[in-house]
């Protein structure tokens, strides 16, 4: 026993308070407690490497990233199935049954090169049967009778069971020896799981869940050395098992409710640990003294606001100008997060944050994901400047910039001859140098990658020279970053997704904006119905859009014959076919226009200024008008193959319209309804975006907390949201505790808290809060 511990011993020896033998109110001696057998947890002997024969389940095992016993039991069954019963199976059908063996043999078969087959007696309550298991003469000597078994098969017209795989059922003489925190509990040897579930694993090419279900029964006695990552005090606060007991009810619960508290411990493990690096995060980023303050009064951004805005801000504007003027005048770095309705106003609050660096004589830069976007961004800031263009110099850089106006920006930006630059990723390239950047907008964040929005904030990274000859020795200061995103994100996305930065929302929408009539259109009369409505806009002068999924139309492959990717499209219409189509049919008698990502950008160019000046009649486009187009007199949008787009996708293509005065509508119009009827139902009921957000992410699930990938967090592995909203709420009200208590984790009861911290998510994790 450590020192620690005797020190505790004589302790509560000195207070005449317990503990006390089992069954008994006798206090022991701290002779009796140092005698007293201790098994504590070996965590290095999780890293042993699985007894497996080498071969296909080898390499299944291998493509799963199952190469350890941790790793196996970490390995957690996404669901449980029913077992048939014996009494229960069909001639034919593929089933999973739980029994017990009663009689087991092995016997000699003519056919050369066959090995004996192991015939044997099975069991359970609703009657017995013959099972036979193939090319395993051994298991007549592992399979004694009475070993529980779950066999999956088929049932012959004989009545046999021909045993396809198969794993020991769960058997509490089995199970292993709890260590103090494993909260396993004391089960008789009578229980087993209950015999109609059987835990199902994600498997793969080359070993069945069946056969991950019989490696980790024989892994059960490592869960003893499972280490415990929550201090003791935190588990009873929050009446959570330890993770060694929450392991065995996800793979051994003997009911529906011991498997749901395990995943609950484990889920909120998850969280705790990724709100900590979060809240590890801010408090290194607000521990940071090196951004520029903006502190003096508002002069460019005051007469722009007042003289060229040609609208009155929202009272949410307001509050979110307020905010980020707060962020601005402090010396750390601001890492705000603007989410907002679509229509919201979320650039020209975005506009004033820019133009309050180029009143202190700095720089600003506006980062877009797309080219389309960033030249519509730049379009658009030319257009709001109005009278203020003569005092902000102003480029655009995208990777389609021609060589010599590339340079000549990067030499203007350097020199600090720019104030202002729009671009894509382009922005962050190695030989993009900025005289004295202090403020950077990044617009549609969640469309960079991580590293690409992390990037614009480490431009000012102190720990790159300035390269300005006048200052050799100086660094560059943090730039303010203010993220936006123009897809609403629920507070429990957004908590979970974006924990490190301060939050502000823009809910209520500018006046005059009209709700849209959203509608799901299928089959061929109701198509021709909303052209008809369509067509009825148009002569009344209004302007309407038709958005496709594809630009083309997928080439035939060799000999006529469509691939197999081309072939899954064949029903999907595409920009530049339907712009013909359009034109000698609905449309014949107005002015389209195509646009598309795939167009130069003078030709882009080109079709948005015919549209936006009334020039076209109809727009037919893909995607590329998802965000930043803004043509008041546009009132009606069809959406070809709606679903094949994401709910919030198609509420951002919706918002391209009901901007002026005039009623508008929109259809969706769907070739396979079933395909995407819950999304599209969606739209058709709901035009609040933070609703169809909480819709989406029931339906969709979430994208990566920490680290570079964001589709689908490495999803959470435990944690399912929003259903676990409340859990996120206590994880993250822990974690602010922790971290204000000890946000070094140096304290012994962090140490393995701060051990789990580094091995989910890397040293990087860890960094140390400045002083």
């Amino acid at each position: 026993m450590s020192p620690l511990a005797t020190t505790d011993v004589e302790l509560a020896s000195d207070r005449n308070v317990g503990p006390w033998a089992f069954a008994s109110r006798e206090d022991l001696t701290p002779e009796q407690l140092l005698a007293a057998p201790v098994r504590w947890p070996r965590p290095s002997r999780l890293q042993e490497p699985l007894d497996v024969p080498s071969g296909k389940m080898a390499d299944g095992l291998q493509a799963l990233g199952l190469t350890s016993v941790g790793a196996l039991l970490e390995h957690l069954p996404k669901d449980s199935r029913d077992a048939r019963t014996v009494r229960g199976l069909k001639e034919g059908e593929g089933a999973t049954v739980a029994v017990q063996v009663r009689a087991i043999s092995a016997r000699p078969v003519r056919r050369r090169g066959m090995k004996p087959l192991v015939q044997a007696t099975v069991f359970d309550e609703t009657g017995s049967m013959s099972a036979t298991f193939f090319n395993q003469p051994w298991l007549a000597q592992r399979y004694k009778p009475g070993t529980r078994l779950v066999l999956h098969g088929k049932t012959t017209a004989r009545g046999t069971f021909n045993v396809a795989h198969h794993a020991l059922g769960i058997d509490s003489d089995a199970l292993p020896t709890p260590h103090p925190t494993s909260d396993l509990g004391d089960r008789g040897q009578d229980e087993a799981q209950t015999p109609g579930e059987i835990a199902h694993y994600p498997a793969t090419e080359g070993v069945s869940s069946t056969q991950i279900l019989m490696l980790v029964q024989g892994a059960k006695r490592a869960l003893a050395d499972v280490p415990e990552a929550l201090s003791a005090a935190m588990r009873v606060s929050e009446g959570l098992p330890g993770r060694a007991g929450a392991l065995a009810a996800m793979h051994y619960a003997r009911t529906p409710q011991e498997r749901e508290a395990g995943r609950e411990r484990l889920a909120f493990e998850e969280l705790l640990l990724a709100q900590l690096v979060f809240l590890r995060r801010r408090a290194r980023r607000h521990a940071r003294r090196d951004a520029p303050m903006l502190v003096r009064a508002p002069s460019l951004s005051k007469r722009w606001l007042k003289n060229e805005l040609p609208f009155a801000l929202t009272d949410d504007q307001r509050r979110a100008i307020d905010a980020i003027g707060e962020d601005l005048a402090r010396e750390q770095a601001m890492q705000r997060l603007l989410l907002g309705e679509v229509g919201s106003g979320k650039t020209v609050v975005a506009v004033w944050t820019l133009l309050r660096a180029v009143e202190h004589g700095m720089q600003a830069a506006l980062m877009a994901p797309t080219e389309t976007l960033a030249e519509q961004h730049f379009a658009t800031l030319q257009t709001l400047l109005g009278g203020e263009q003569a005092n902000v110099t102003c480029a655009l850089l995208t990777g389609s910039t021609p060589a010599r106006r590339r340079a000549d920006t990067l030499g203007k930006l350097a020199g600090g001859e720019l104030s202002l630059v729009v671009g894509t990723h382009a922005l962050i390239e190695p030989d993009v140098e900025f005289a004295e950047l202090a403020v950077a907008v990044v617009d549609e964040q969640h469309r960079f990658g991580v590293r690409q929005r992390a990037a614009l904030g480490m431009i000012g990274n102190p720990t790159r020279p300035i390269g300005n000859p006048t200052r050799p020795n100086s660094t560059r200061p943090a730039p303010h970053v203010l993220h936006m995103t123009a897809t609403p994100i629920p507070r429990t996305l957004a908590l979970a997704n974006y924990g490190d930065l301060d939050t502000t929302m823009l809910r209520e929408l500018p006046k005059g904006r009209q709700p849209v009539d959203t509608r799901i259109v299928s089959g061929e009369a109701e198509r021709a119905c909303a052209y008809e409505e369509l067509r009825q806009q148009l002569r009344a002068g209004r302007q309407a859009y038709v958005v496709c999924p594809l630009i083309a139309e997928p080439e035939d492959g060799e000999g006529g014959k469509t691939n197999a990717a081309a072939s899954s499209l064949t029903d999907t219409r595409a920009a530049t076919a339907e712009l013909e189509r359009l034109r000698k049919g609905e449309l014949k008698d107005h002015r389209l226009v195509l646009l598309h990502g795939g167009m130069r950008s003078r030709e882009k160019a080109q079709a948005m200024a015919q549209f936006a000046s009334g020039a076209a009649d109809v727009l037919v486009a893909t995607t590329v008008i998802e965000v930043g187009i803004d043509v008041p007199n546009a009132t009606v949008m069809v959406v070809e193959n709606a679903e094949r787009f994401g709910i919030s996708q198609l509420h951002q293509l919706r918002g391209r319209i009901g901007r002026g005065e005039h009623r508008s509508a929109c259809f969706l119009a769907s070739t396979h309804p079933p395909a995407g009827a819950a999304r599209l139902r969606a739209l058709a009921e709901h035009s609040n975006g933070f609703e169809l957000a909480e819709i989406d992410l029931r339906l969709r699930k979430e994208g990566e907390l920490i680290g570079v990938r964001q589709s689908g967090i490495g999803e959470h592995q435990v944690p399912c949201l929003p259903e676990d909203a409340g859990l996120l709420e206590r994880a993250r009200a822990c974690a602010e505790t922790i971290v204000a208590a000890d946000p070094h984790l140096r304290e012994p009861e962090h140490a393995l808290l701060r051990d789990a911290l580094e091995r989910a998510f890397g040293a990087e994790a860890l960094q140390p809060i400045p002083g």
